[in-house]
């Protein structure tokens, strides 16, 4: 069952276990708590941890957000609003299970300083590629001239403008292709488990190069044949087991 927090809907299940963390999962740029569907369940009966599943304001049945989104709307959600919603359910140190924006995302929070017991990125960037650039101006053709629209609004409630125009918007403007958030790698120490498909159509391995060679902090890289840009979709049971292994290792 969802509940509202600060704006956004969420579900929170604690841990199984006393003392064990909390995995906290952090949604794409189309994403939603919804589009999750049982995946992190799923991941915390493998380990025993809580699970806090949320959608960002503009996305799902969360609060909308005003148009245009600002250029450094992954940097905002990194240092200030994933921190105002753990201080206020009470999370601390807890893993981070981030998909595309969601693992920029946990990128900025973990280089910013915020206390976190692992790093599980799916998919990241932290610049921005001609590649990317491509896939998002198909994807809003798609939506403007296709069905995406009509796909997405099962996910986004009465959001789906907001949130497809948000995050599209912002990845097209011209401004944006100096977006990089390398500068806070350095900041990274805590372990970090780096997953993408070799058939993701919105980044290239030179993200994950950016990453190991920036980050102070252990890091392990697995890359999906025949995968594109969501392996916990795409693969779910490999994404499971993986994942699990990681946090498991740590607890």
């Amino acid at each position: 069952m969802t509940a509202h927090v600060l704006g956004q809907e969420y579900t929170l299940s604690r841990a199984r276990v006393a003392g064990l963390p909390t995995i906290v999962f952090l949604h794409e740029g189309l994403g939603s708590l919804g589009l999750w569907r049982d995946f992190p369940d799923q991941l915390a009966n493998e380990t025993g941890c809580g699970a806090l599943v949320y959608s960002r304001r503009g996305y799902g049945n969360s609060e909308p957000i005003t148009l245009p989104r600002p250029l450094d709307y992954m940097e905002h959600e990194g240092e200030r609003e994933l921190p105002a919603l753990l201080r206020e359910l009470k999370i601390e140190d807890p893993f981070l299970f981030g998909h595309s924006d969601g693992a920029s995302i946990a990128l900025v929070f973990a280089g910013s300083g915020f206390a976190v017991r692992g790093l599980i990125l799916e998919a990241p960037h932290v610049f921005v590629e001609e590649l990317s650039i491509r896939s998002i101006e198909k994807a809003r053709d798609a939506y403007e001239q296709g069905n995406l629209r009509e796909k997405l609004s099962r996910w986004h409630a009465n959001n789906v403008d907001n949130a497809f125009r948000g995050w599209n918007g912002a990845w097209l403007d011209p401004k944006f292709r100096g977006w990089n958030i390398e500068r806070y790698l350095s900041g990274i120490r805590a372990p970090t488990l780096l997953v993408q498909g070799l058939g993701d159509e919105y980044g290239t391995g030179a993200q994950l190069d950016a990453i190991v060679r920036g980050v102070n902090g252990k890091v392990q890289l697995d890359l999906f044949e025949n995968c594109g840009h969501s392996p916990h979709q795409e693969q779910p049971g490999r994404t499971l087991a993986l994942a699990s292994t990681f946090i498991r290792a740590r607890l």
